[in-house]
């Protein structure tokens, strides 16, 4: 599905290119960190999907957020996702899923603390 590029603002041009889906954790049923990249400029970044189905029967929130992220830390995020035999798995065990997937003392999601997340933008 395209998005509208944060650096250039053209329409329909940010697309996910790679993602890995994590395990469920105290707040959220789903968790996808997935890299953006825009077909226009080259921007590249990340995006954190998250979606919970808990509460009223039939009802859900969804979370989807980009940010700007190092060059780095987006080498690093590229490598890691790829070498990843099964990123569509939230129950595979590679080092990717087990680094990623890492939860604070809370039970919540934490897999990009080591991670230096800029100003965020809207999926």
């Amino acid at each position: 599905m395209p998005f509208r590029c944060p650096e250039c603002a053209a329409p329909n041009s940010l697309r996910i290119v790679r993602s890995i889906e994590l395990p469920p954790d105290g707040r959220s049923d789903e968790t996808t960190l997935q890299i953006v990249e825009c077909a226009r400029c080259g921007f590249a970044g990340i995006a954190v999907y998250q979606e919970s189905r808990r509460g009223a029967l039939g009802e859900e929130s969804v979370d989807h957020t980009g940010y700007f992220i190092s060059a780095d830390d987006l080498k690093a995020l590229r490598r890691m996702l790829a070498r990843c035999p099964n990123p569509r798995n939230p129950l595979c065990r590679c080092a990717a899923h087990r680094a990623l997937g890492k939860r604070d003392a809370a039970g919540r999601w934490d897999g990009l603390a080591d991670v230096r997340l800029q100003r965020a933008f809207p999926m």
